[in-house]
């Protein structure tokens, strides 16, 4: 059975690749709208089961991995930032607080589907305005919620400690992917 990615995050690929998994990209095209009253903690576990049902449709024979990833902070969920401005307050949101990172997964296969939600919770230290300004003028914040990415210069001088997984925090939890492929019977290693 052919794995097949419904993300186009160079994250998620990367982390397949290190766990030495076959696999092709295929973008799902799924709407990313939710109803405002949904907890977001299952923001992301709904919207990866829609990723992959709309992969399904056209790779009806394959196992679809999907993915989603929600910042919450103080009872928000901080998106992808639409600009600089938008960036720069989700940097302040985070300073110095604890924030929850939680990703949400979908592999659905021909007999079966696993899905759930893993939750991290990341300390930052305070980040000085300096701090902020550096990281949004480098342009990496714009495609990552929460406008930031921690296994990027934000996270290696700002991230004093989280409780969870650190590869959720970047987007796709290993550990609970490898088991639901195992559960499913996907063996394609490279």
């Amino acid at each position: 059975m052919k794995l097949i990615l419904a993300s186009a995050s160079p994250r998620r690929k990367e982390l397949l690749q290190g766990m030495g998994l076959a696999f092709e990209v295929f973008v799902s095209e799924a709407p990313e709208d939710f109803p405002e009253e949904t907890p977001a903690g299952k923001v992301p576990e709904i919207l990866a089961i829609r990723k992959a049902r709309a992969v399904q449709l056209v790779k009806p024979d394959c196992l679809i991995l999907a993915a989603d990833t929600v910042v919450e902070a103080e009872g928000i969920i901080l998106n992808k930032p639409a600009d600089s401005e938008e960036a720069l307050l989700m940097l302040k949101r985070l300073s110095g607080k604890v924030h929850h990172v939680h990703t949400g997964y979908c592999l659905l296969a021909p007999g079966g589907m696993i899905s759930g939600t893993d939750s991290t919770a990341v300390k930052f230290a305070v980040l000085h305005a300096d701090e902020q300004h550096h990281y949004i003028k480098s342009g990496k914040p714009f495609d990552k919620a929460g406008a930031y990415g921690i296994q990027e210069w934000i996270g290696l001088i700002g991230v004093e400690r989280i409780e969870g997984s650190y590869f959720t925090v970047m987007g796709l939890p290993t550990r609970k992917i490898w088991e639901g492929l195992k559960e499913l019977g996907f063996t394609d290693l490279i």
